[in-house]
């Protein structure tokens, strides 16, 4: 297979193991008197990535992002040229003096590959990952993509249809469409139809016994050279008039099978049964799949909106807000499309480039629609996360817009989170200024437990396979496994799984009672 290098590579290839975990601090929930899965984490993505793993690695059905395109653009809020300097100074630190060499292609890459690879760690089996960019960059992104998801991963390049009128004034050729790359995280992917539209269903306007339908075209696109058993004649029933097709259009069924329509009354001769030509009537309720369709690759901006629609919609919303910045923001019809093919009701949807919240209101939006449950999460860097980002999603959830312009909430709820300290500090111990149910949740994830239960027990964790996980730590003092620590043990189990700094019981004993030692802090998971 092809390989893509560029300089800085060797330095980011595996750098997103290196990114250390840290906790997740709720500033506050929006619209709920509890935190719920929806999320909005104001912090750099990497890190924030990192510190989602022990919760939701292997757990995301869909993942969009609309990552910066490197197109040289430094004067709107959103830096496109990848010269932020927090981007900058991260390259310096992990690149090193080669970072001061690199080109901006350069840059765009070692930005994007940890991220990626992180973002893979995310999905689920059977999740896909949807990707927004531009002719800049889609070469190379296709290339990384193929190295990180693997050739056989690739599932297709959407085109959409972004704008809806050409830029007369534009210096070359009027771009008018942009990539929607799709990657799956393995053949456990299947797609989903897309749901009939309103558009096609007005077609469906005549009805008799068996329902309702719509007169379909009689003829193909085959000529009488080609297929000659499809030319012959048909008589309409009500006028005995003899009809033939068109030598270059000829009829679209056999002589058979024309006489079977006849008989079980699909043939439709017009109003007044003395139409010119037959038409097959084609029933809304005998439709393959129920007239859902299979996804494709041409998104026309009918069908998946444009951008002016999307700046509009945005600057509707945040009125007094500062939105005119966002000069190219996604249509949440575009993402409700991604979402139609890639996810289900009780699904997890994941935006790291979250930007003005486009995600989360597209999911906001299926869920009201179809009383779904999807939960986002979403991850924002910049400082706007909380005045445009957070305050979008609040007035979605809660309606926006004034008289006979308003449009309704969505309801909804969501947690607003920034990055907290690590988990391990740099000597690789636990970091004993985070509160201790922020370890004991974290440890309960890498153990693949929902978080830490409790009972009477101050240690344990919780129970999976029937086994009891427990947790002896604490910060100040040495830990011991021994015959005093399990004589506090009440619960009742197959087995046992027990954290502790010190374990001194023989291993006979240990197996002869079903018990699994644990050390603190060496046999914790990093991620």
């Amino acid at each position: 297979m092809p390989e893509l290098i560029w300089k800085g590579k060797k330095q980011v290839i595996n750098h997103h193991q290196d990114v250390p975990v840290c906790s997740l601090d709720c500033a506050y929930t929006f619209n709920s008197d509890s935190t719920s899965g929806n999320r909005i984490i104001h912090g750099d993505n990497l890190e924030a990535l990192k510190a989602l793993l022990p919760q939701y690695e292997g757990r995301v059905q869909c993942i969009y992002i609309d990552p910066p395109y490197n197109t040289g653009n430094e004067s709107w809020v959103y830096n496109d040229n990848v010269r932020d300097p927090r981007i900058l100074k991260w390259l310096g630190e992990v690149v090193g003096r080669e970072g001061e060499d690199l080109c901006r292609h350069d840059k765009w890459l070692c930005m994007m590959y940890p991220r990626l690879q992180l973002l893979k760690r995310l999905l689920a089996e059977d999740g896909s990952i949807w990707i927004s960019i531009d002719d800049i960059e889609v070469h190379h992104l296709r290339m990384i993509l193929d190295e990180i998801f693997g050739q056989r991963n690739f599932v297709a390049n959407v085109l959409w249809q972004k704008k809806y009128s050409v830029a007369n004034d534009h210096k070359t050729i009027a771009p008018m469409h942009d990539h929607v790359l799709v990657y799956r995280k393995s053949s456990s992917w299947k797609r989903k139809l897309l749901p009939r539209t309103k558009e096609k269903d007005r077609q469906y306007r005549y009805e008799d016994s068996r329902g309702i339908y719509r007169p379909d075209n009689y003829t193909c696109n085959k000529t009488a050279d080609e297929r000659p058993n499809l030319y012959y004649p048909i008589t309409n029933p009500n006028t005995g008039k003899e009809i033939w097709p068109k030598r270059t259009a000829v009829w679209r069924y056999t002589r058979v099978k024309h006489k079977e329509n006849e008989k079980t009354g699909f043939v439709y001769w017009g109003k007044t049964g003395k139409g010119k030509v037959p038409a097959f009537k084609r029933y809304r309720h005998l439709l393959k799949n129920g007239g859902d369709t299979v996804p494709f690759t041409w998104w026309t901006y009918e069908f998946a909106g444009h951008t002016d629609a999307a700046k509009k919609n945005i600057r509707n919303i945040l009125q007094g807000q500062d939105a005119q910045d966002f000069i190219t923001p996604k249509p949440t019809s575009l993402i409700e499309r991604v979402l139609q093919v890639s996810s289900d009701k009780n699904s997890i949807i994941l935006d790291s480039f979250a930007g003005s919240g486009t995600t989360a209101h597209a999911v906001l939006n299926l869920n009201k629609k179809d009383n779904g449950n999807r939960k986002f999460i979403l991850i924002e860097m910049m400082d706007y996360s909380e005045t445009i980002t957070a305050e979008r999603v609040k007035r979605v959830i809660t309606g926006y817009g004034e008289d006979k312009k308003a449009v309704p909430g969505t309801g909804g709820d969501f947690s607003y989170y920034t990055l907290g300290e690590r988990i391990f500090d740099k000597e690789s111990n636990l970091n004993e200024s985070l509160p201790i149910n922020k370890i004991r949740d974290y440890v309960a994830w890498t153990e693949q437990l929902p978080g830490a239960a409790s009972n009477d027990h101050p240690h344990w964790l919780g129970e999976k396979d029937h086994t009891d996980f427990y947790f002896y730590y604490e910060p100040k003092q040495v830990t011991v496994l021994n015959l005093d620590f399990l004589a506090t043990i009440t619960r009742k189990n197959d087995a046992y799984l027990i954290y502790a700094d010190i374990c001194l019981l023989e291993e006979s004993f240990m197996a002869k009672h079903h018990l699994r030692f644990k050390k603190i802090p060496r046999d914790i998971s990093r991620f």
